[in-house]
C-alpha cells in the first residue's frame, strides 16, 4: 500500500504543532483521523439529502432512508453478518455494550446468575455488568492473565456453571495490543451453552472480521476508530437473542403500534433504535468502510503489523524500557504501552507532545488492568494505516530525548 498516497487523504497529518514541529499522531486507539472522502460525503449529504429517515412519503426522506438502510447492509458485509436485521446501530461500542448488558440481562438472567469478562477489559466492557449487578444481583466473575498480557484459558473453563448464562470480552486489549484468540473463547462459551460477546473496538480497524466464522453471538465496534464519524456505531447480534431481548429505549421509529394500553415493537432491527438515528453518520461510516476495503482489510493488517514489530524492535533499544503486554508482534495489534525508568507517563505524554508527537497517557479507561500490572498508567502509542516507520524514528528519538532530561 502507498502510504505517502494515503496520507494526502488526511490533511490533518500535514499539520505543524506549535507552529514548528510536523504532526506525528500516534493516538489512533483512542481514535483516528478522517479521510477526506469521508468529510466529503458527509457534508454532501446535508447539503443535498438531508431528510429524516423512514416513514416520509418526500423524494428527500427516500433518499436519506436508502443511504442509511445501505450503510446497514455494508456494514453487513463489512463483518459477514448472516442478515441486515441482525445489524443495529448505536451510538458506539459502549452504547452497544450496555443495551446487550441491559436487555440481555432483562430477557435471560436473574440473581445470581453469571457473566464472564476478563481482566483486561475497558471500563465499557465492566461497568455495565457491575451496573447489572446492583440492579438484578447477578455476579460478574474475571478472567485472569499471565504478566506478559496473555489470558489463561485453563483458568478460564473453571469459571463456568450452570449459572453461566454469558461471556463478554475484548478481541484487542487497548492497552496491551494483546490479540485473544476469540475462536476459541467463544468455543469454550458454546461447550456450556453460553452466548459470547466481542468487544471489538480495538480490532475493527485493523483486520477482517468475520462474525459467523468467529461464531460469536454479539460483536460490537465504533466509527470512530475505523476513520468513521463519531457517535455512531454498531451492535451485532444474532437473531435468535436480538428477538427474545426488550427493547433498550423507548421512542419514535421502534414500535408497531402505541395506545395507552399497550405498545407492540418493531421488528429487527428498529426495535432497538429509537428516535432520529444519526443518519449522516451512518452513510459517514459506509464511505469509511469503502475507504478500507478499497485498500484492503489485508494489507491494512499487514502494514500495521510491520509497523508494531518495527517499533518494538527500536523501542527495546531504549534504556529503561518497560513495555506492556506480549514482545511477540504476531501476538499483539498496532497499540504499545510503556513506561521509562521512573518518569511519570504524565510528563513523558507531556514532553512529546511539545516535540509535536501525539500519544496517550493514564489509565486508559482500564484501571483493574493497571492494578494487576502494579502500574497507575501508561504512555500508549496506538498505529494507524496512515502511520509510518519514519514516525516510529520521530517517536523513539523522542522518548530518548525526553529520557535524557530525567
Amino acid at each position: 500500500m502507498n502510504c505517502e498516497l494515503i496520507r494526502k487523504d488526511f490533511p490533518i497529518l500535514q499539520r505543524k504543532i506549535y507552529d514548528k514541529y510536523p504532526l506525528v499522531y500516534l493516538d489512533n486507539g483512542a481514535t483516528t483521523q478522517k479521510p477526506l472522502c469521508v468529510l466529503d460525503g458527509m457534508r454532501e449529504e446535508y447539503l443535498n439529502v438531508n431528510a429524516n429517515v423512514h416513514r416520509g412519503v418526500h423524494y428527500l426522506s427516500q433518499q436519506a432512508t436508502d443511504l442509511h438502510e445501505g450503510a446497514r447492509e455494508k456494514v453487513r458485509q463489512f463483518i459477514n453478518a448472516e442478515k441486515t436485521s441482525e445489524i443495529v446501530f448505536t451510538r458506539g461500542t459502549t452504547e452497544a455494550v450496555n443495551l446487550v448488558a441491559s436487555s440481555f440481562v432483562e430477557a435471560y438472567m436473574k440473581a445470581g446468575d453469571e457473566v464472564i469478562i476478563s481482566t483486561m477489559e475497558h471500563h465499557s466492557n465492566i461497568v455495565p455488568w457491575q451496573l447489572q449487578a446492583e440492579k438484578k444481583g447477578i455476579v460478574v466473575k474475571v478472567i485472569p492473565m499471565s504478566d506478559d498480557g496473555i489470558l489463561d484459558l485453563e483458568a478460564y473453563k473453571t469459571l463456568f456453571s450452570e449459572k453461566t448464562k454469558l461471556v463478554s470480552v475484548t478481541h484487542v486489549s487497548n492497552v496491551l495490543g494483546t490479540v485473544n484468540p476469540v475462536k476459541e473463547i467463544i468455543k469454550i462459551a458454546h461447550e456450556h451453552e453460553a452466548p459470547c460477546m466481542i468487544d471489538g473496538a480495538q480490532s475493527a480497524p485493523h483486520m477482517a472480521i468475520d462474525v459467523q466464522d468467529m461464531d460469536c453471538d454479539f460483536y460490537a465496534f465504533s466509527g470512530h476508530k475505523m476513520y468513521g464519524p463519531t457517535g455512531i456505531g454498531v451492535l451485532y447480534g444474532k437473531e435468535k437473542y436480538l428477538e427474545q431481548m426488550p427493547p433498550y429505549q423507548g421512542g419514535g421509529d421502534m414500535i408497531g403500534t402505541v395506545t395507552f394500553e399497550k405498545t407492540t415493537y418493531a421488528a429487527l432491527p428498529y426495535k432497538f433504535e429509537a428516535g432520529t438515528p444519526d443518519y449522516i453518520a451512518t452513510h459517514g461510516l459506509a464511505i469509511a468502510i469503502d475507504y478500507m476495503l478499497n485498500i484492503g482489510m489485508d494489507k491494512i493488517e499487514e502494514h500495521e503489523r510491520g509497523l508494531t514489530r518495527y517499533a518494538l524492535e527500536q523501542m527495546q533499544t531504549i534504556e529503561g524500557m518497560r513495555i506492556f503486554g506480549p514482545l511477540d508482534a504476531t501476538k499483539r495489534d498496532a497499540v504499545i504501552s510503556f513506561l521509562v525508568g521512573d518518569i511519570h507517563h504524565l510528563d513523558m505524554g507531556t514532553l512529546l507532545d511539545r516535540l509535536g508527537i501525539a500519544v496517550r497517557t493514564g489509565h486508559h479507561c482500564a484501571e483493574p488492568l493497571m492494578r494487576r500490572l502494579g502500574i497507575n498508567g501508561t504512555v500508549r502509542a496506538s498505529f494507524g494505516l496512515y502511520n509510518t516507520k519514519e514516525e516510529i524514528d520521530v517517536l523513539v528519538s523522542g522518548i530518548k530525548r525526553v529520557s535524557t532530561m530525567f
